[in-house]
């Protein structure tokens, strides 16, 4: 962090956590277009290859533009935190060009061959597939449990020695299904495991998985961290720096993940205003589903800050605001799923989720169709779910758009 002084709200850090010495006294960090950087000196270019900051030998391995995103998602993942040695926690993170890669980074350099990731139902349909498809292949085996279940948790860690890393989605996609952070990060710890938390759906906002003894954190940074839907990209933070400087960077920039100035660019612009869109992204949905959960047409509405989710208590306890993102289930099946979409007038249609407009998307169909029929019902995606993203337009025109879609279902 840049400002001289310790800053005190989270708002004031995601507009001053970087960029304060940009070249020619820019006032928001360039986008430098450039894929290699020159030298001085033969002496410079080895100091910089030899030296801990890459950002300014090849874009691959880093970029000015890169950086000031980055020190911003770290000093929002940190803020107000203490290390074990009760100073200002600090964090590495790493841009890659979308989440999925910041992911595979994640995995990746914490796993080797006969390790397995234990993990719970209900994830990110490219998580899943993830496992199939890239660490199966790689010898990684995936043991997927109900993790709610802290005695199954604990199970599955004294019979399986092989599980070296938990790996948790909270709120999780598209059942909004909450995990006891502090709880699973404590069995981690006696169990010797790393705990990975995806935390794309709170944002640092709402819910800092650091707090909790998570390991690594990663973000979809195309969702809320920039807000308009307008780049893709991923970020993966660490607390260890001497892995998260060696190890971590080394498969990022092996595995060419890397980001490109103009989408860090967009990002770095996003999240100035984090802290007024969640606020607004927040509002709107609590309205929204207290609406929903009274509708003759709904059978069920799954967002984690009504009393009625099964996970409420959890939710209150490690986040700020149950969030922006909820799924319900229409009473008419697949039919009134399909006839819901079509008969929207504002609302988006779309998947992805985190952007300024509402968008709603059917996850059998769409985000999670990849899985068999008996995979979604047991995640809890039923043929009539709705997953909506509820941006910040007025209130009254949301509910209107879906009450004029709902008649007649």
């Amino acid at each position: 962090m840049q400002s001289k002084h310790p800053l005190t709200g989270i708002s004031s850090v995601a507009i001053h956590a970087s960029g304060h010495e940009n070249a020619e006294y820019a006032h928001i960090t360039p986008i430098f277009a450039t894929s290699t950087f020159t030298f001085d000196t033969a002496e410079s270019g080895m100091e910089r290859y030899s030296g801990p900051d890459k950002t300014r030998i090849y874009s691959r391995w880093g970029n000015p533009t890169f950086t000031a995103a980055e020190e911003t998602i770290a000093a929002l993942e940190a803020f107000g935190l203490k290390d074990e040695h009760g100073q200002q926690l600090v964090l590495k993170a790493l841009l890659h060009s979308s989440g999925q890669a910041a992911m595979t980074t994640m995995f990746m350099s914490n796993l080797k061959a006969g390790d397995t990731v234990l993990s719970h139902f209900a994830l990110y349909g490219g998580t899943n597939e993830l496992f199939k498809s890239v660490l199966a292949g790689a010898g990684v085996k995936t043991t997927i449990i109900n993790m709610r279940d802290l005695n199954l948790v604990e199970a599955a860690l004294k019979e399986d020695s092989s599980i070296k890393l938990i790996h948790v989605e909270t709120p999780a996609n598209p059942t909004l299904q909450c995990i006891d952070l502090a709880a699973v990060s404590a069995l981690a710890k006696q169990y010797g495991c790393i705990l990975t938390v995806d935390n794309t759906f709170a944002t640092p906002y709402l819910q800092q998985p650091f707090k909790y003894g998570a390991d690594f954190v990663f973000h979809s940074t195309t969702k809320f961290l920039n807000g308009h839907g307008t780049a893709i990209g991923g970020v993966l933070l660490g607390k260890d720096l001497a892995f998260m400087n060696s190890t971590g960077w080394k498969w990022h920039t092996l595995m060419g993940g890397n980001s490109n100035a103009f989408d860090a660019f967009l990002l770095s612009q996003g999240m100035k205003t984090l802290e007024l869109r969640m606020d607004r992204h927040c509002s709107n949905a609590m309205e929204v589903a207290k609406w929903l959960e009274q509708h003759p047409a709904i059978a069920k509405v799954n967002y984690n800050g009504l009393e009625s989710h099964p996970d409420y208590a959890i939710a209150m306890k490690q986040m700020k605001h149950p969030g922006a993102l909820m799924s319900y289930e229409l009473k008419g099946g697949l039919k009134a799923g399909m006839q819901f979409i079509d008969k929207l007038n504002m609302c988006v249609r779309a998947v992805s989720l985190g952007t300024v407009d509402t968008l709603i998307s059917h996850p059998a169909s769409m985000t999670h169709s990849s899985l068999s029929v008996e995979e979604r019902l047991k995640y809890g995606i039923t043929d009539g779910l709705i997953r909506m993203s509820v941006g910040i337009e007025n209130i009254a025109d949301i509910l209107s758009d879906l009450e004029q879609s709902l008649t007649g279902l």
